[in-house]
């Protein structure tokens, strides 16, 4: 008897996926709540675990299906108790699928890579999480010869990447363990001939569609405007090199720059509350609270989780959220409702070397904080011209709700406590 298996509730608004991978094949052991699938929403990957335990069966969608909320994608065979008493019965319908893997899955080049679930012993860490699978699939690795350190023996990133190291040391017959694909892996380097140009077409994921059509309304609805200002950040950096050794050695976190900037903002937006605010059709809603989107880059695009009442979090607080979230971002498993929500974004393009930019708002918030690199230039002090480390500050706002005196206003506040941080602890 089969057990189907149906694309689970995706949260708030997300009505259907893309099927982004297959994490087991048909024959395949499967225990309960194992995953099977992972699903591309409109944020973040979602894996989809099976409701028995049994063998895997028939797969009703291919990698790159748009699928519904409640449609079966899958079929899970009956295996008695548990994965491990059919294993052996399956094994010989598995065996003959390792070299045809590539046409039944002619979207997704790495999933002949996942067959070999059923011939090892260490199956746990062949499910692999999104992340994980695009770094084994760009540097063409085996993960079933990856020894995984995750929980139950899951492979990691730090496992793969390091991995795809020790390959680099090797002679480079590494395409080898595949045998189909090591023609088009050794084709792919050959030198190119006078005058022929190549293209590559790859399909938008799901998420980058997403972020392309909402920063295209952005724009088409809201009045963007950016105003910018500069900030001298001697005091910041004097505050972390004094007591960085003393704040990781109590709070077990690295000080960062970005909780001065939370609470900087958070500060300024008591002050200026409309820049904390969002249109609701002819109503203007203001927040009493101050949920902070932190831009986050991850392997499958820009994601941005919230950092929920921050006006109430202290600087400990704030690394710890803001590092989970960058761990977990590379790792694929942000969930939904942490990416929902907001009321003010801060993103940070100077850890990518950006010197200024014009961020674009996040609908319905009404205006974004865009920080930018440190570099040391000559500014006039006390008539002496002399080098301090300076950021440019970007603020893009909706001017429909935004004057710009209230832009302006903002950032001198952020500027103020940025270059004499003692005003965040004494509330000024």
């Amino acid at each position: 008897m089969a057990t189907e298996v149906k694309v689970p509730t995706l949260g708030e608004s997300i009505t259907e996926a893309s099927v982004g991978a297959w994490l087991k094949q048909p024959g395949d052991p499967v225990e309960r709540d194992e995953p099977i699938a992972s699903l591309e929403t409109d944020k973040v990957a979602v894996e989809v675990p099976s409701p028995v335990a049994g063998t895997m069966g028939e797969q009703r969608a291919r990698v790159g299906d748009t699928v519904a909320v409640g449609a079966v994608i899958a079929t899970i065979e009956a295996g008695g108790a548990g994965a491990s008493a059919p294993a052996p019965a399956a094994e010989p319908e598995a065996k003959p699928d390792l070299p045809a893997s590539t046409p039944v899955n002619p979207k997704g080049p790495g999933e002949n890579m996942e067959p070999k679930d059923s011939e090892e012993d260490e199956g746990p860490h062949l499910t692999l999480s999104p992340a994980v699978r695009r770094i084994v699939l760009e540097h063409h690795l085996d993960p079933s010869k990856i020894k995984g350190t995750g929980k139950d023996g899951r492979l990691t990133k730090d496992d793969v990447l390091a991995a795809a190291e020790g390959e680099k040391a090797q002679p480079a017959p590494a395409p080898s363990p595949a045998p189909a694909p090591a023609p088009a892996l050794a084709a792919a380097p050959a030198p190119r001939q006078a005058g022929e140009r190549r293209e590559e077409r790859v399909r938008m994921t799901r998420l980058r569609q997403t972020v392309a059509r909402r920063l295209k309304e952005a724009q088409n609805t809201a009045a963007m405007l950016t105003t910018f200002n500069d900030v001298d950040m001697s005091a910041v950096l004097e505050a972390r090199k004094r007591y960085k050794d003393l704040f990781e050695k109590k709070h077990g976190i690295r000080l960062g720059f970005m909780a001065f900037f939370v609470k900087a903002a958070a500060l300024a937006a008591r002050d200026v509350p409309a820049v904390n605010a969002s249109i609701d059709g002819e109503e203007i809603v203001y927040h009493d609270y101050l949920d902070v989107s932190i831009a986050v880059s991850a392997p499958q695009g820009l994601v941005v989780p919230v950092l929920r009442d921050a006006q109430d979090l202290g600087f400990a607080e704030i690394e710890t959220a803001i590092a989970d979230f960058g761990k977990r971002a590379r790792d694929g498993t942000l969930k939904l409702e942490e990416m929902q929500g907001g009321t003010f974004t801060i993103s940070n393009g100077g850890v990518f070397g950006s010197l200024l930019s014009t961020p674009i708002i996040n609908p319905p918030q009404s205006a974004v904080l865009g920080m930018h690199r440190i570099e040391e230039r000559p500014v006039v002090r006390d008539g002496q011209i002399v080098a301090r480390p300076m950021m440019y500050l970007a603020l893009s706002y909706d001017h429909r709700l935004i004057d710009g005196r209230e832009a302006v206003t903002f950032l001198v506040r952020m500027k103020e406590a940025l270059e004499d941080p003692t005003r965040l602890l004494i509330d000024l």
